[in-house]
């Protein structure tokens, strides 16, 4: 079973900066060929998406909230995916989780993610 392990979350005041990393592990073949995204959940909302990556990183996608601000990458000898994430206003405030599925494209909806981390909290402070 794909194992997925976030970390990097916390409190920051409005304005600063976190990087979440996200951590891949027990591949069914190599994990650099699985497609990566984050997405996050506050209470009593579907969870969002928020930014995914190609397995090559040649292609990127973000919700349009976070676009200029939020940087998703992956450093595939490492099996890696981070989430750079600057000028964080308080609406960012959620619990991020990482995603992995096995197909082609980056997707945009939970239902086409096939593996999910535990999450981890972000709190953006006003």
């Amino acid at each position: 079973q794909v194992q997925l392990a976030e970390s990097g979350g916390g409190l920051v005041q409005a304005g600063g900066s976190l990087r979440l990393s996200c951590t891949i592990s027990r591949c069914m073949f190599t994990c650099n060929r699985y497609i990566m995204g984050w997405f996050r959940q506050v209470p009593g909302k579907e969870r969002e998406f928020v930014a995914g990556i190609l397995w090559n990183a040649s292609t990127s996608k973000y919700v349009d909230s976070v676009k200029g601000r939020f940087t998703i990458s992956r450093d595939n000898p490492k099996n890696t995916l981070y989430l750079q994430m600057n000028s964080l206003k308080p609406e960012d405030t959620a619990v991020y989780y990482c995603a992995a599925r096995s197909r082609a494209e980056v997707g945009t909806t939970p239902r086409e993610y096939d593996y999910w981390g535990q999450g981890t909290q972000v709190t953006v402070s006003s």
